[in-house]
């Protein structure tokens, strides 16, 4: 097995595994045998555990570096922020481990939130907010709304509907066909609401 095979194979086992127990729940051991390699091989490829989760972290936040694309497109703002929500329903159903590590992350934060994940969402957040605030100017979306709120409430929306996916697959179907009805209705409750209006 070549080097770079090796490295491979590490990091497609250690994913999962840190993904499903956090950076302290996995053994250098128990990574070793899941992978069928000698310990020592771990040290040799990431120089130890904490250099083989930093470079899972690493490969998982940065599908989130497409977010900043979404900016330079052709698109009006609400047209955007749609973009967002498709592209990051993509992202999850590819990446299904991302949202593990966000939580594990943010609930027990490793030497890790301050170098990788911590600068991944401030750059999301800030793009977003870059948009909202193009929207504004554009007359868009409304002056009044604070845009932390408002963009922490779009990202929240659909982040919280797949952290919950466990929970409600008996009560929503989550089938990646649905994903297009999904979308339209998020941007639907997001730019309309659930109240009926007063003046229907």
């Amino acid at each position: 097995m070549s080097d770079n095979d090796c490295r491979a194979t590490l990091m497609t086992i250690a994913t999962p595994l840190f993904a499903q127990k956090g950076f302290h729940g996995v053994s250098v051991r128990e990574l070793a045998k899941a992978a069928d390699m000698n310990l020592s091989m771990i040290s040799y490829y990431f120089g130890g555990k904490e250099a083989l989760y930093t470079a899972v972290l690493n490969e998982q936040f940065a599908t989130l570096g497409q977010v900043a694309e979404i900016k330079s497109l052709a698109l009006d703002p609400l047209g955007k922020f749609e973009r967002y929500i498709h592209s990051t329903v993509e992202r999850y159903r590819k990446n299904p481990y991302l949202l593990r590590f966000y939580t594990s992350e943010l609930t027990n934060p490793t030497p890790s939130f301050e170098l990788i994940v911590k600068p991944a969402i401030g750059r999301v957040l800030l793009v977003l907010h870059q948009i909202f605030t193009e929207g504004v100017a554009a007359g868009q979306f409304r002056r009044e709304l604070d845009p932390m709120d408002t963009i922490l409430a779009l990202a929240g929306m659909i982040n919280f509907y797949f952290l919950l996916e466990p929970v409600t697959k008996e009560l929503v179907n989550h089938a990646p066909e649905r994903d297009e009805v999904l979308v339209k209705h998020l941007m639907d409750i997001f730019t309309r609401g659930v109240a009926v209006s007063i003046d229907s």
